[in-house]
């Protein structure tokens, strides 16, 4: 693990397509490729503490899918999607060794992104431990599954560049309904309920992939904000993204449909816990998706510039042994392991006070931005960085657009989470001073290792983002 601990950053995308009568079409590269990851055997599920056995059949299968993107100079882009709850920094670490030395792929050209659905397989190495109440079976199932994950993505990658052909990008985005905020203030402060009134993204971004006439559409990637937590059974099931996926193929025969969730860590899909409502939010989705694709596109042009950085996070300061001591004694199982647990870190001096947060940057020129974080990101920092992202493109620099005319318009904006490593949740300053679960809570249920953050977390991983973007 190159890194003990990390919050990653995957600013993703600005691409390249056909923009004046002067450029040629196919301006890109693009190749596709899928893989069904579903696991073979009943194994132990992510996603919720109080599960008490493994896993009983699918609804459908689990998928990993692969976008890879090359332009004019032979800059490359793989974005790789998979039903999974999310990825711990030592795969990520180990698929990005692997990749580079197989196909010479660099560390800020790959963005993983987790769905974050709750009905997957467990391969995070912290939680499949006995500390966990595992069996001993179910601990080594969730290792192998790993490990056959990560080959199946080391190789998916490899066919997806493998793929690269002439292709047109564009991007439109349409919106759905489904998010509604969960953080409800109620006289026991801050508690996970419906919340009309509360913060909420409801685009639907999305990245068209065509042939270099724009006739045949050979990819669609497209997002949303949402926790994808419908569901809280025994089957396996990519929840609403999963059912998102589908549809869109569904309607787009030969088309493969990728989806990367975004700043969903507040948002829940309302209502939930049938398969009707996962189907449902589904179809709410793939429908945002087609409204989309309604409108007018936006040519996405080149050149591709790529970054990959760190923010040095602040972490808060642990309890007092004192404090440890009657947490330790706590009658709620997760409290009391939680605070055993950082007990023991405490008094052997092991505690860390800040936190490597990875910053993936990726822009196709002035048309558009991608923004990926890691960790389960609350909404405000995509309805910040929409906002801050979205400034005029001066003249000067602009490309022209169709008719010739130096376009004023700004990049658009594309915010998304999970990327990378998913290690805890990341608060806005905001959503810090109000406390609650995605604040403080959470970490009873996350690796012991991780302290709740410091108030300058959102300062310090926008400004991360800001020095990226201007650095390209």
């Amino acid at each position: 693990m190159r890194v003990t601990a990390i919050t990653l950053v995957c600013l993703a995308v600005a691409g390249s397509v056909v923009g004046s009568a002067s450029e040629p079409k196919g301006m890109w590269k693009a190749g596709v490729a899928t893989v069904v990851t579903t696991p073979e055997y009943s194994m132990w599920m992510a996603g919720y503490a109080a599960r008490n056995k493994p896993s009983e059949g699918k609804v459908h299968d689990l998928n990993a899918k692969a976008l890879a993107l090359e332009d004019t100079v032979g800059t490359r882009f793989v974005i790789v999607t998979v039903d999974l709850i999310g990825f711990p920094r030592d795969f990520r670490d180990a698929v990005e060794k692997e990749v580079g030395t197989r196909y010479g792929l660099k560390p800020q050209a790959l963005l993983l992104n987790a769905s974050h659905t709750h009905s997957g397989p467990e391969i995070r190495a912290w939680r499949a431990t006995q500390a966990w109440d595992l069996p001993p079976e179910q601990i080594e199932l969730g290792k192998k599954y790993a490990e056959t994950l990560q080959v199946k993505i080391v190789d998916l990658v490899g066919r997806a560049l493998n793929d690269l052909t002439p292709a047109q990008l564009s991007y439109v985005h349409g919106r759905a309904g489904v998010a509604m905020n969960r953080r409800l203030l109620t006289e026991r402060g801050y508690t996970i309920s419906p919340n009309a009134d509360g913060p909420v993204d409801q685009d639907v971004p999305v990245l068209l992939v065509t042939a270099p006439d724009g006739k045949k559409t050979r990819a669609i990637l497209f997002g949303y904000a949402c926790h994808n937590t419908t569901l809280d059974f025994y089957q396996f099931c990519g929840d609403y993204a999963g059912f998102a996926q589908q549809y869109v193929e569904e309607t787009h025969p030969g088309t493969v449909a990728l989806f990367m969730i975004g700043c969903g860590a507040d948002q829940n899909p309302t209502p939930r816990r049938t398969l009707e409502w996962a189907k449902q939010h589904g179809r709410a989705v793939a429908n945002g998706v087609e409204q989309a694709l309604a409108s007018k596109p936006r040519p996405v042009r080149g050149p591709l510039k790529l970054a990959l950085g760190e923010a040095t996070l602040e972490l808060s300061a642990p309890p007092s042994v004192e404090e440890l001591k009657k947490q330790a004694a706590s009658a709620n199982k997760y409290e009391s392991r939680h605070a055993q647990e950082l007990l023991k870190d405490v008094e052997a001096g092991r505690t860390r006070s800040t936190y490597p947060y990875l910053v993936q940057v990726a822009q196709f020129g002035d048309d558009l931005t991608m923004v990926g974080l890691a960790g389960e990101v609350v909404v405000d920092y995509s309805l910040r960085l929409k906002k801050e992202l979205a400034g005029p493109v001066s003249r000067a620099s602009s490309p022209r657009s169709e008719g010739g005319t130096p376009s004023t318009q700004g990049p658009a904006v594309w915010v998304a989470g999970y990327c990378n490593e998913v290690f805890g949740y990341v608060p806005s300053q905001r959503v810090l001073q109000e406390g609650g679960y995605e604040a403080r809570d959470s970490i009873l249920y996350y690796d012991i290792t991780v302290m709740p953050f410091a108030p300058s977390v959102e300062t310090l991983i926008i400004n991360k983002v800001h020095e990226l973007v201007r650095d390209r």
